[in-house]
């Protein structure tokens, strides 16, 4: 590129420490890739272009080197005018630092809060699409630009008012939530002192191995077991020290969440209960598992809790083994083992909001993977020529997708149905 007033190609550009990265995502037809400023809280979503521009900014490079660079991947160079609007937008968002070498001046990298004008396009062929940031929920990053639009060089560009902060949540009877600890990351952080031991592949790996042998005894004995289950119903004590114990495996799955992402990383924002009466469960909110340097770091984040809730099981299926109990514990003990796998295994269903789901997602490399697999079907059984415009890599991902759910649930209702047969027969 060359030096023109404004964007001299000798600045130096940074982003901030806690400006997130996400991996390329599929979205729809479109490969992303997620932004999100971890002091505020707002995410966003830019093309492949855009991030290959934005992730070099790491105040070592100057414009021309990332210029050099995007010019021998992309093969086009870009001009002055796409450099400011570019560094324009994420001034305008908070997301570039101060102090940088060489500041481009205030016509590039305008002050938080301004924003670029309306109506500004990028037109250049080749070059990338300066997206429109949008702040999203907890949900994810919400779609700035229509599919395929980052890649096409032509979009709008502006800059939307920064979003109001979240509205809390109003407390009632019926329904709310309340944060338990007033730091969930100096919490975590101790508790990942104290638990992490745990997860240091000596320590893992016979577990996994002893919660797969345990499911397997639970799967030979699971005729007797739910005639257990059936026999605590008619024991309110044990009935209610079952209910006791199966919370605790809820709350313990979700603080394996906590503690697994600060393993990797990762920051806890909250630790509280919520409740939706009757149910009253606890959470525990991790901030940015979606920016995790792995895949495998973010999979086993969202696999911690199910596997948390199995390992809970094990001193109670050694119990129920070997020890010498009177008839209604050992039943307990029983019911207890057949429930709290199930608790586990319904949480590995790849179902929005579960965290099989969360899983699968991470699998196919996708956000909004549901809606998208949705949408992709409609297109492919109409034998719309949409269909034929989506990546291989999307076309591979959405029917296994859908079929590996179809197949879940199938199992979950083959299951179902064969244990009121065996209910209602035994």
């Amino acid at each position: 590129m060359s030096a023109a007033p404004g964007a001299p190609a000798a600045y130096r550009p940074a982003l901030r420490p806690r400006v997130l990265l996400s991996d390329p995502l599929l979205d729809g037809a479109a490969t992303v890739h997620l932004i999100k400023d971890a002091e505020t809280g707002s995410s966003f979503k830019v093309g492949p272009k855009e991030h290959f521009l934005i992730a070099r900014m790491d105040g070592e490079r100057s414009l021309a080197e990332i210029g050099e660079e995007y010019a021998g991947e992309y093969g086009r160079r870009l001009g002055d005018a796409h450099w400011k609007r570019l560094l324009g937008l994420l001034g305008a968002k908070g997301l570039l630092a101060a102090g940088a070498d060489a500041s481009p001046g205030p016509s590039t990298a305008p002050p938080p809060g301004a924003a670029a004008s309306a109506g500004s396009s990028v037109a250049g062929p080749g070059a990338p699409a300066a997206v429109p940031p949008r702040a999203t929920g907890s949900s994810g990053a919400s779609a700035a630009v229509p599919p395929g639009a980052a890649a096409s060089g032509h979009v709008t560009a502006s800059v939307p008012p920064a979003p109001a902060p979240p509205v809390p949540e109003k407390r009632t009877l019926l329904r709310g939530s309340l944060p338990l600890v007033a730091d969930a990351d100096a919490t975590t952080a101790r508790l990942h002192r104290a638990v992490g031991f745990l997860l240091a592949p000596a320590v893992l790996a016979p577990l996994l191995a002893l919660t797969l042998a345990m499911e397997a005894v639970v799967l030979v004995h699971a005729g007797e077991l739910l005639l257990a289950v059936r026999g605590l119903l008619a024991n309110p004590v044990l009935l209610t020290g079952t209910a006791v114990l199966l919370w605790v495996s809820t709350a313990l799955h979700e603080l394996a969440h906590g503690v697994v992402a600060r393993h990797h990383g990762g920051r806890v924002s909250e630790i509280g209960l919520r409740w939706r009466l009757p149910a009253v469960i606890m959470y525990c909110t991790v901030d940015d598992y979606l920016y995790f340097g792995t895949r495998r770091h973010r999979i086993a984040t969202a696999a911690a809790g199910a596997v948390m809730n199995l390992i809970f099981l094990l001193p109670f299926c050694a119990l129920w083994l070997f020890a010498p109990l009177d008839d209604a514990t050992h039943e307990a003990f029983a019911a207890l083992l057949l429930l709290g796998s199930v608790q586990a295994l319904v949480m590995l269903v790849p179902l929005p909001p579960l965290d099989g789901y969360r899983i699968a997602s991470q699998l196919a490399g996708a956000t909004g993977l549901a809606a998208s697999t949705g949408v992709y079907l409609r297109h492919a059984l109409r034998r719309s020529p949409e269909a034929a415009g989506y990546p291989r890599r999307a076309r591979i991902a959405y029917p296994a997708y859908a079929g590996a759910t179809a197949l879940v649930l199938a199992c979950a209702l083959a299951a179902a149905v064969a244990g009121v047969h065996h209910l209602l027969t035994a």
